[in-house]
């Protein structure tokens, strides 16, 4: 049987098909297709004199090749996805990395030379806030 959703779905292109295999169908017909394949079918054998049989094997090999291009686009996506899912999580963890790196690089540095650690703190401490202060008197 015909799968009318996908020959809805990809109608613009199925439209052009039968054109070229039928040339007497109109673009003015073919444009009244509302989803119901029996007038699909009807039309065409008026229009053409083709079998009925010939015509439901023809929209079935347009509307199979429909669902196979669906299929082959969905898994596309999904492959997508997967992949970018993948980078997120190495990116993730090597940010993680990082920054773990880091703080056991600072923690290294504060046991070596407290003092100096604590000079560098006070000393930005001072700095942010002489910044802040200025930044509120100029409002």
């Amino acid at each position: 049987m015909v799968n009318e959703q996908t020959l809805q779905g990809n109608w613009n292109e199925i439209k052009g098909k039968l054109r070229t295999k039928w040339g007497q169908l109109t673009n003015d017909e073919l444009q009244t297709f509302d989803g119901n394949v029996e007038r699909l079918v009807g039309l065409i054998q008026r229009k053409t004199g083709e079998g009925r049989s010939a015509i439901e094997r023809y929209l079935e090999e347009l509307s199979a090749n429909g669902a196979s291009s669906i299929s082959q686009a969905a898994e596309s996506v999904r492959e997508y996805a997967t992949q970018a899912a993948g980078k997120m999580q190495e990116t993730s963890r090597q940010a993680a990395e990082s920054l773990r790196h880091g703080y056991e690089e600072a923690e290294h540095m504060v046991k070596e030379r407290p003092f100096e650690s604590m000079a560098v703190c006070f000393g930005s401490g001072v700095f942010v806030g002489v910044l802040v202060g200025l930044l509120l008197r100029s409002r």
